[in-house]
């Protein structure tokens, strides 16, 4: 069942050095505050803290207590206080809060904030005016990347994309040039960096920067390539439903830091169970990757394999069964506890996935992505805002119209925004200005507005800088050209032809065949024509800002790491990219490392731009 892999496929890096680095670090900086701690954590550092340092380590070097950042005033009765947070304006004021309520009773203590995976000034500035700044004491944990599975990392940072394109603030830039920074120091030279978009342009520099005041040390190169893309160069396929099982998994029970809390409908008991999906769990490894439609025979087979192995104790000497227990039978009891959860898994997406509505959901993003039955989408889609059936898939379709259309037409803009305020409240306005901000949801302009407004600047001035206007013009526009790319670069695989889905051809079989996602394209031809040559159309149409660099030194040509390329995504990547890539790898004899800001998927992008977010 699982896809077959070429025999010359390389051997991956070790990534397990990163965590180790991360928690010696953090060892280093608790053992600065010495003695009895209390330690509090951000919420949303607890998962990856828990992957990096669990509780057991953090006990063994003085952390008494560990506690929730709430917001509210502390309990702890130790002396000593450590916080442990991202460098946000909001945490610090409560740190200070918390050292004033202190100061107010005449109570001493001593307090540390260590700030990962960097502080920025705004945070010191906020201890200074609050009267604090001496008598906190502050440090950097410099935890940057966070191994999830053996081919995945991530920054863990799922604000990046909030923050750097929608809110215009670049502060994380720096932090995802350190991240590629350290990976260079530990796995590099590069031969080749590619990447497109300004984020990652802003990204590379920033990385540069670091090297060169680095000092530089000859190792043996274990990653070759490497690709950058900024998450604006592809939004259609974050905004297509998931249907390969890992993303299916991680839509409904939500995949948080490689793990996934399943419930007792998928347990078959009273209690839930916490469990890490990676490549060490055998069947997950196995179907990860797969159409959905293809699981359930899996599954069904490898319980008939799993019974057939159970079955050889029949007839067997007592030398034999001693065997059997001592090789073979704790095997088999993972193998079985591992079977039945992905089961009970499948089975509770069934429910939820194979209904009605959403084959007809289906059926419409694929009508969308071909541009056929525009009308008709539009029909189901205010059917689906009036029946009030998901504010998330409503707002994802009518971006994914907009984008596939290149904006919506202005009586159907007007005539849809004013439908799902109705339906969803009208708190929404904010979110539609900032869909609208991206280029997520927009409206076709009127006539040739741009265009006549053009040439009227153009009359005014000389023609460099006309040109330079022109293109600021063509920015604000914020164009998808989404049809003119999917016919250059073959995105939608012609319908009359049958795709069998159990043998997949190409990397559009994670979207049944309907769609191979843009980002994966993109980098499947750059590597084909080692660069951005003969992309120039492909380029014009994604706004540029691409770029191509040869590295200094970096692996032999004929080399394993040649063959392994990392690709790192600013602003979040879907599960079903990283199948795709994976399909690519094993396809071109290569080894995909994924590196991402943090894991997204269409709720999590669409959440990040509610207006009405708290």
């Amino acid at each position: 069942m699982a896809h077959s892999s070429r025999r010359d496929c390389p051997e991956l890096p070790d990534f397990s050095l990163l965590k180790r680095l991360a928690r010696d670090q953090l060892i280093y900086l608790l053992e600065q505050l010495p003695g009895k701690k209390d330690l509090f954590i951000e919420a949303d550092l607890m998962s990856p803290l828990d992957r990096i340092a669990n509780v057991s380590i953090l006990k063994q070097h003085e952390v008494d207590k560990l506690y929730k950042v709430e917001y509210k005033p502390v309990v702890s009765t130790s002396d000593q206080l450590c916080f442990l947070i991202r460098p946000r304006i909001q945490t610090v004021k409560w740190i200070c809060d918390v050292a004033n309520a202190d100061k107010a009773v005449g109570r001493f203590r001593r307090y540390k904030i260590i700030f990962t995976p960097q502080k920025f000034f705004a945070c010191e500035a906020v201890l200074e005016e609050q009267g604090i700044f001496g008598e906190v004491t502050t440090d950097e944990w410099s935890f940057y990347l966070l191994p999830l599975d053996e081919d995945v990392i991530s920054l863990e940072l799922p604000e990046f994309f909030r923050d750097n394109f929608l809110a215009g603030d670049q502060r994380w830039v720096r932090t995802a040039g350190s991240a590629l920074h350290l990976l260079h120091s530990l796995y590099g030279p590069f031969s080749k960096v590619y990447g497109i978009g300004r984020c990652s342009k802003m990204a590379y520099e920033s990385w540069r920067e670091q090297v060169e005041q680095g000092e530089q040390r000859a190792r043996q190169a274990e990653i070759g390539k490497v690709f950058l893309i900024d998450r604006d160069v592809d939004f259609v396929t974050p905004l297509c439903s998931q249907v390969v099982y890992e993303g299916l998994v991680d839509d409904i029970f939500r995949i948080k830091c490689g793990c996934v809390e399943f419930g007792p409908d998928v347990t078959s008991s009273d209690k839930s169970l916490k469990v890490m999906l990676n490549s060490q769990d055998k069947v997950f490894n196995e179907i990860r990757n797969e159409h959905f439609s293809n699981v359930f025979g899996f599954l069904s087979q490898k319980a008939r394999n799993l019974q057939s192995a159970y079955d050889k104790r029949r007839g067997m000497d007592i030398k034999q069964m001693k065997s059997f227990v001592s090789e073979e039978l704790k095997g088999l009891k993972q193998e079985h506890r591992l079977l039945s959860l992905h089961i009970g898994a499948s089975e509770s997406i069934m429910k939820k996935k194979t209904k009605q509505d959403f084959q007809e959901l289906l059926k419409t993003e694929h009508s969308l992505l071909e541009g056929f039955e525009i009308r008709e989408s539009i029909s189901f889609l205010e059917e689906h805002i009036s029946r009030q059936v998901s504010m998330m898939e409503s707002l994802r379709l009518l971006c994914l119209l907009s984008i596939t259309e290149n904006g919506l037409l202005p009586k159907d803009y007007r005539s849809l925004k004013a439908q799902y305020l109705q339906s969803y409240g009208a708190d929404h306005l904010l979110t539609f200005a900032n869909l609208k901000q991206l280029g997520l949801l927009v409206e076709q302009p009127t006539g040739e507005t741009l265009t006549v407004m053009e040439s009227k600047v153009g009359k005014l001035v000389n023609d460099k800088t006309a040109g330079k206007l022109s293109d600021a013009f063509s920015s604000l526009a914020k164009k998808s050209n989404f049809r003119a790319l999917s016919r250059k670069l073959n995105l939608v695989p012609k319908s009359d032809e049958e795709y069998d889905l159990r043998v997949p051809r190409d990397m559009a079989y994670i979207f049944s065949g309907a769609y191979v996602p843009l980002s994966c394209k993109l980098v499947e031809q750059v590597l084909e024509r080692d660069g951005w040559t003969g992309l120039e159309e492909v380029t014009r149409l994604l706004n540029g800002h691409e770029f191509a660099v040869t590295g200094s030194g970096g692996a032999d040509s004929k080399s394993d790491a040649q063959r392994i390329i990392l690709v790192m995504f600013l602003g979040g990547c879907t599960f079903s990219e990283i199948s795709a890539l994976r399909f690519l790898g094993r396809e071109r004899g290569y080894k995909f490392i994924v590196v991402t800001t943090a894991i997204t998927n269409s709720s999590r992008l669409i959440e990040s731009l509610l207006g009405n977010r708290a």
